[in-house]
């Protein structure tokens, strides 16, 4: 069972269909859609400011949702995937968005729709990811566009196979 714990009183919700790993974290103020996944050691923080999820999110292994106290909520749209190690950090990603492995993203930067973080990239504090396209490196800047048929294969595929591999574990 996955630790789920209430700060100040307020517990984390989550939508139907939602997979934690065994060892997945979710605490405070944290509002989870439909068809979401927390994978092992992943850490959702809502205890100093509220995290926003929407419907088939996957946190995948070591991953950290957090946010800033009084400063920075961290809202996450609909289809996206954090990547394995990745961290998300008081930001906004829109819907169809894809966080690479070991990348972070950091205070008021906003991820628009259809866009992918390379793995390794860092986004930093403000940025603004156009819709569509690929960032990549440290500091995160653009380095290509998408067609709708890359978002389909590469954003939408991922997001679609971690709610089938949810399916595997549920009792």
């Amino acid at each position: 069972m996955a630790l789920i714990k209430p700060v100040h009183g307020i517990h984390p919700s989550f939508g139907k269909d939602c997979f934690l790993a065994e060892n997945a974290t979710v605490v405070g103020q944290v509002t989870m859609g439909d068809n979401c996944s927390v994978w092992f050691n992943a850490v959702v923080r809502g205890d100093v400011n509220t995290i926003s999820i929407g419907n088939k999110v996957n946190i995948q292994d070591g991953a950290v949702i957090h946010c800033t106290y009084q400063k920075a909520k961290t809202v996450i749209g609909n289809n996206v995937s954090i990547g394995h190690n990745a961290l998300v950090h008081g930001c906004t990603l829109h819907d169809n968005v894809l966080v690479g492995m070991g990348a972070i993203v950091m205070d008021h930067a906003v991820v628009h729709s259809n866009s992918i973080i390379a793995a390794g990239a860092v986004v930093l504090e403000n940025t603004i990811v156009e819709e569509g396209c690929i960032y990549a490196g440290v500091p995160a800047k653009k380095v290509k566009s998408m067609n709708a048929e890359q978002t389909k294969q590469l954003i939408e595929g991922i997001a679609n196979n971690y709610v089938m591999y949810a399916s595997w574990f549920e009792v």
